[in-house]
């Protein structure tokens, strides 16, 4: 197996940026969605009305615009926010994509489930419910934002569609301590993986994310089929060291992508010339309070 490739581009316009950066790897992109029946768009609405804090319908057009030519299967766009879900659809845009795309738009949190375990804060199982559109896709995208967290450092690609799948009230349930909700979003992420990873940096969010942040022009976007490497260079580009955020450290540790930056084949923009470092979240300290002694991890069933 090769290295893991993640796209970096910079523009002068949000579409056009996502545009070019789906595009260095349209080729990957093409066969990966080959024979795809069910492919599912996940933006993020953690809320409903701060267009800062969602993904812009900018984002999800370059998506469509890539992968519309390269499949004849279904395409959704499922989301299911903190907040009203079809709020976020209505006030972000998304509306108009039903006509211009034939795209369906599903609220994720009135869909059928289907429960995956998760743990609390002492490492004991309790089931949590997830989508079962999200589960049942079979091409699962993430378009995800920028953006610092108020409890995991960073919110990705990976986060993005472990918790955005989960239905209310249970969201919040996987708040079980900084130790758990890291392995938490690990074994969700496992049970409902990406299969191709966005993350639309063009206005990004550092300090008191996901929600109350300040706006960072970075102008970029990033893209890949490993979203555990596309979240590991995001993170880099904040200024962070991807192994210090728990779920990107567990998803790499078992298995289910790379997040070492040197093993991992840059495409576009040089990374170095976008580093810099995001304020984090102001609770940052207690945050990276996430390790746990490696002989309970080794007595903890991590399959989902």
């Amino acid at each position: 197996m090769g290295r893991s490739v993640v796209a970096v581009s910079r523009g002068a316009g949000r579409y056009e940026t996502v545009k070019k950066t789906l595009e260095l790897i349209r080729d990957d992109i093409a066969e990966s969605i080959k024979g795809k029946r069910k492919i599912l768009i996940k933006p993020n609405f953690v809320s409903d009305s701060i267009q800062l804090a969602a993904t812009h319908v900018d984002a999800v057009r370059a998506i469509l615009d890539t992968i519309t030519p390269l499949t004849s299967g279904e395409i959704l766009i499922g989301e299911g926010s903190y907040g009203d879900t079809f709020k976020g659809y209505r006030n972000f845009g998304y509306m108009k994509l039903r006509s211009e795309y034939s795209v369906e738009l599903v609220d994720l949190n009135s869909d059928e489930y289907v429960e995956v375990n998760v743990f609390n804060g002492k490492f004991r199982e309790f089931p949590v419910r997830v989508s079962r559109i999200v589960y049942e896709s079979d091409y699962r995208i993430s378009a995800a934002v920028m953006k610092t967290h108020d409890f995991v450092v960073a919110t990705l690609s990976i986060k993005n569609m472990a918790v955005g799948s989960i239905i209310k009230p249970y969201k919040g349930r996987i708040h079980q301590g900084y130790p758990a909700i890291n392995l938490n979003i690990y074994r969700i992420a496992k049970f409902i993986p990406v299969h191709l990873a966005v993350i639309d940096a063009f206005k990004a969010m550092e300090g008191d994310g996901p929600v109350w942040g300040s706006e960072v022009s970075m102008n970029a976007a990033l893209a890949g089929l490993d979203p555990v490497a596309v979240d590991a260079v995001a993170a880099y580009i904040m200024g962070f060291n991807p192994m210090d955020i728990g779920y990107i450290y567990y998803c790499h540790k078992f298995g289910l992508g790379n997040a070492n930056i040197e093993n991992i084949r840059i495409v576009g923009e040089n990374i170095e010339t976008l580093k810099r470092g995001f304020k984090p979240h102001r609770t940052i300290d207690k945050q990276f309070n996430w390790r746990i002694p490696q002989e309970l991890l080794s007595q903890l069933n991590l399959n989902p």
